[in-house]
């Protein structure tokens, strides 16, 4: 089944998961990942990967040292992300994304690439995640999400001081790239 399907369906049956029909262009990916100093990261996370458009494109530019894993929700995401990247370590959580760092002995993420869906998620949940974004950030870590309206510039600069904002149009729907850096 295409990617295209796949979202359709999981966007149809778990609009509370699932923010889009249609997985991220690699237009959005590339705007989101040149975003990241993949010299200097060592520990990068990936939360709401979907079918892996953004993995493929961590796992390319990433460096073979780096501790990458990411956080997947949906069952199917995660069967498909498994066939995908045999390798790849997937949790389920993103309000435990601290306890998965240290579970797995790594440093706090350099980096920290979103595809979460923070519109349709209620406050709280939004909020714990956020916290524990922050939280799992290493000083000075960048955190790069994308939404497709501006709802979250407020919450992301309550959080982070300055967010710089960035837009493609070249994304269905069009969508805004939020480029977030803990102090």
């Amino acid at each position: 089944m295409s990617d295209i399907l796949v979202f359709l369906r999981r966007f149809v049956t778990h609009p509370d998961r699932v923010g889009s029909i249609m997985p991220s262009s690699r237009f959005l990916s590339n705007l989101m990942l040149k975003q990241v100093p993949w010299h200097t990261v060592k520990t990068v996370v990936e939360l709401g990967p979907g079918t892996g458009v953004f993995t493929k494109a961590i796992l390319q530019k990433k460096k073979p040292n780096t501790n990458f894993f990411v956080v997947e929700r949906d069952p199917q995401f995660q069967e498909m992300l498994s066939k995908r990247f045999p390798d790849l370590i997937i949790r389920d959580e993103a309000v435990l994304l601290t306890s998965y760092l240290e579970e797995m002995n790594f440093p706090k993420a350099d980096a920290i690439v979103s595809g979460l869906p923070f519109a349709v998620f209620p406050p709280e949940l939004r909020k714990a995640i956020l916290d524990n974004i922050y939280e799992a950030l290493s000083p000075g870590g960048i955190f790069v999400t994308f939404q497709y309206s501006l709802q979250m510039k407020e919450d992301l600069e309550e959080k982070f001081g300055q967010v710089q904002i960035k837009f493609t149009a070249f994304n269905v729907p069009p969508a805004f790239v939020y480029v977030c850096i803990k102090k």
